[in-house]
C-alpha cells in the first residue's frame, strides 16, 4: 500500500481533519494526514495528547477495512503490533509492549498512543481513522501524563521525522495486509504475546476496588481478562480497570 501524505503546518486534531475530509470525499486508502503542531491532540476517553511542535510524529491514517464492525478490535491489534515491530527495529529494544487497550510502552514508559475512530453503516465499517502520536525527539513533558518517554530519551539519538514516518507506515501496512487477507492467526497470537504485564502479578483498580491480579489475554470483543489470586477470571471493559504503575 502506498501512502498519500497530506502535510499540515498546524491543526487542532489530525483525526478531526481526516473525518472532515471524509465527509466531503473518499481519499484513497492509506492516506495520511500529518502535522508539525497538533494543538488539540486527542487521547482515549477525552484525554489530551501533549506534543511539542516539530518534535514528534502526530498523524492520522485513513483505512477502509472489509471486515464487519463486530470484528473491529482486530484492527487495533494489527496497528499496535505494527508500531511494536517498528520500535524494535529502530531502537533495538525487545521490551516494546502493548498496554491494553491502545498504548505502546517501552518498559514502564508510554512512548505512543493510538486513537481509532470509525463510521459504521449497518454491520460494515464505512471507514476507519487511526490517530497515532509517537514521542520522538521531545525531551521535556509538562502535562499530566505520569510516565511519558520519547525515542530520544531512550537512545540519546536525534531522529529524522520524515524517515521515521515512512518506516512506521511500512510496518503498520504489513500488519494491516495480514488482516485484510483474513490471515489473522499470527496477528492474534503475536498480540497476546505482546501484552504489557502478561501473566505478571500487579495491582489493578477494578470497579474502584484494588486487587492483585495478572493479565491472561484479551477476548474476541477486545475486553481484558484478569485472573485474581483466587483463580477467578474478571472480564474488564475500558472504564472498569486502571493499571497501577
Amino acid at each position: 500500500m502506498k501512502a498519500t501524505i497530506i502535510r499540515l503546518a498546524e491543526t487542532g486534531s489530525t483525526n478531526s481533519y481526516a473525518i472532515e475530509l471524509l465527509s466531503r470525499s473518499r481519499p484513497e486508502e492509506g492516506s495520511v494526514i500529518i502535522t508539525d503542531h497538533q494543538t488539540q491532540g486527542k487521547g482515549t476517553d477525552h484525554n489530551t495528547w501533549e506534543s511539542e511542535k516539530g518534535k514528534n510524529l502526530t498523524f492520522s491514517l485513513i483505512l477502509y477495512p472489509t471486515f464487519t464492525a463486530d470484528q473491529q478490535f482486530i484492527l487495533n491489534k494489527a496497528i499496535s503490533l505494527g508500531i511494536c515491530d517498528f520500535l524494535q527495529n529502530v531502537i533495538h529494544r525487545k521490551d516494546a509492549t502493548i498496554k491494553w487497550p491502545n498504548d505502546i510502552y517501552i518498559g514502564d514508559k508510554k512512548v505512543c498512543g493510538i486513537l481509532i475512530q470509525n463510521s459504521v453503516m449497518g454491520n460494515k465499517l464505512e471507514y476507519v481513522v487511526v490517530g497515532i502520536g509517537l514521542n520522538v525527539n521531545q525531551m521535556l513533558f509538562t502535562g499530566d501524563a505520569p510516565n511519558p518517554v520519547s525515542l530520544k530519551m531512550i537512545s540519546g539519538m536525534e531522529y529524522k521525522l520524515n524517515e521515521l514516518l515512512l518506516k512506521l507506515l511500512r510496518s503498520i501496512f504489513e500488519r494491516y495486509t495480514h488482516i485484510s487477507l483474513k490471515n489473522t492467526a499470527k496477528v492474534e497470537t503475536d498480540y497476546q504475546s505482546a501484552l504489557y504485564r502478561l501473566m505478571e502479578w500487579h495491582k489493578y483498580i477494578v470497579n474502584n476496588v484494588e486487587i492483585n491480579a495478572r493479565i491472561t489475554r484479551t477476548n474476541a470483543f477486545g475486553q481484558l481478562l484478569l485472573e485474581n489470586e483466587a483463580g477467578e477470571i474478571i472480564v474488564c471493559d475500558l472504564k472498569e480497570v486502571k493499571f497501577q504503575i
